[in-house]
């Protein structure tokens, strides 16, 4: 099949969009698909085999500093105006701002239809996704998306951790996106979600029907996620991967346990893959509760690198109040790391009953967070036995191949459902793996790794 797949950011070294797009479309090669990414700026990391379309936005809200001007030689096209004049009246301007642009670069002309089978959007579900639905529809191209989980979750903890009610003003601007993202998805061919618990939440939230809906869980490179013997467990290394400012991903709760923690353990310390914003919430919290001295952020890590530091830890945390699917403790356990995580959203679906791979502790209960953290540092038996159960939970449920084979039938069915005939499959793979089977086809080699976290 030839594969558009759309991403209206694609940071590689900060959060999931860019990983998401970085595995699915490697994978997809190697099963022998033709793949574009269209992505606006920061563009992705991919591999060879993989085409990157730019499509470049204002990108107002980098930094430093953030919400810039534009000049007005830059307001160029429709699309341009569109972002610069939501961002001035405090609203999320990217999803329908990049939508547009993938609609100008996709569009039939002159009655010929673009050279894709199927588009595909990573919940950027944009206004011009319809549009362009509309016009590719008498060509049988149909057009779907991911959809990770509804950002309405994020929206109502954002409100939560909120107080002023022209903060909290500002908030409801900020995520004014919603409505457009709910009506766009409802309307398209076809969604894939990664976990039952988001099924269930996007059928509450943004009214979808859930035959609408396949579920796909993600995967990760689990011969790159490794445990390493050799390496070293620093003692009292507890290790996190978050947006350190997002109220959803519950680095709060996590700071206040390491306080308590460290009124008995003082080698406890956290070390966080994210940046933290200067004078935000986190640093703020990390200066009140006395923690400068346990707490370190490192930011725009390589994939070598991260893997070193999950392994030098004794502990991994997934503090979060939701999730939809969470790639960190996929990542994490694959290590061999044991967890502490919540049993929020689709968590216990990932990490599996309490105990198994992880010790699982109610959302936002800081008390039962640290009560968790000091069991594992005290016993490492217990550590050693829950970071196996990871590991084997990670081989034998969780792999981008899996994900990529379960993703591109998918694709054959929304195919089929548009034109009647269904895709050749995907040939079989040997032992040798993707890498192996691609580069006899495009010789692109062994894959990157220059990929990272925030």
């Amino acid at each position: 099949m030839r594969i558009a797949l759309l991403s209206y950011r694609s940071l590689p070294t900060c959060g999931g969009q860019g990983v998401y797009v970085r595995q699915l479309s490697r994978e997809l090669v190697g099963l022998g698909h033709q793949v574009t990414v269209l992505s606006g700026p920061p563009y992705p990391v991919l591999d060879e085999g993989v085409t990157l379309e730019k499509l470049p936005s204002l990108d107002l809200f980098a930094g430093p500093p953030p919400f810039r001007w534009p000049s007005p030689r830059e307001l160029r096209t429709f699309p341009d105006w569109v972002e610069f004049g939501l961002m001035r009246t405090g609203q999320f301007s990217e999803p329908l701002a990049f939508s547009l642009r993938a609609y100008r670069a996709l569009r039939p002309r002159g009655g010929t239809p673009p050279p894709f089978d199927i588009v595909h959007d990573n919940q950027g579900l944009g206004r011009g996704l319809l549009r362009l639905r509309r016009e590719l529809a008498p060509h049988r191209i149909p057009v779907v998306a991911t959809v990770h989980h509804p950002i309405t979750v994020d929206r109502r903890l954002h409100l939560a951790a909120t107080t002023g009610l022209r903060a909290r003003f500002g908030v409801r601007r900020w995520y004014s996106f919603l409505p457009m993202q709910a009506r766009v998805a409802r309307q398209l061919d076809a969604i894939v979600i990664p976990s039952e618990s988001s099924r269930a939440d996007i059928i509450a939230d943004m009214g979808l029907r859930s035959e609408l809906m396949r579920t796909v869980p993600l995967g990760t490179e689990s011969d790159v996620f490794t445990p390493d013997p050799s390496i070293a467990r620093v003692p009292g290394r507890i290790v996190v991967i978050t947006s350190a400012d997002v109220p959803l991903k519950g680095l709060p709760v996590l700071l206040e346990a390491l306080a308590k923690i460290r009124v008995e353990r003082e080698h406890a310390h956290v070390v966080c893959v994210g940046k933290a914003r200067e004078g935000g919430s986190a640093a703020r919290q990390v200066s009140e509760l006395g923690l400068g001295d346990a707490v370190t952020f490192r930011s725009n890590l390589s994939q070598a690198d991260l893997v070193d530091l999950l392994r030098s830890a004794e502990v991994a945390v997934v503090p979060s109040l939701y999730e939809g699917f969470s790639l960190p403790a996929v990542e994490e356990m694959s290590c061999g790391l044991p967890l502490v995580a919540t049993a929020a959203g689709s968590l216990p679906e990932v990490v599996g009953p309490d105990g198994e791979a992880a010790l699982t502790v109610p959302p936002g209960d800081a008390g039962a967070l640290a009560a968790a953290i000091m069991r594992l540092l005290d016993d490492p038996e217990l550590r050693a036995r829950l970071g196996a159960g990871g590991r084997r939970r990670v081989e034998e449920r969780f792999s981008w191949r899996a994900a990529t084979r379960a993703t591109a039938e998918w694709y054959a069915d929304c195919v089929a459902a548009a034109t009647g005939t269904r895709p050749s499959p995907a040939p079989a793979l040997d032992g040798a793996g993707v890498g192996a089977a691609a580069a006899g086809a495009d010789e692109r080699g062994a894959a990157s790794s220059a990929g990272g976290r925030c």
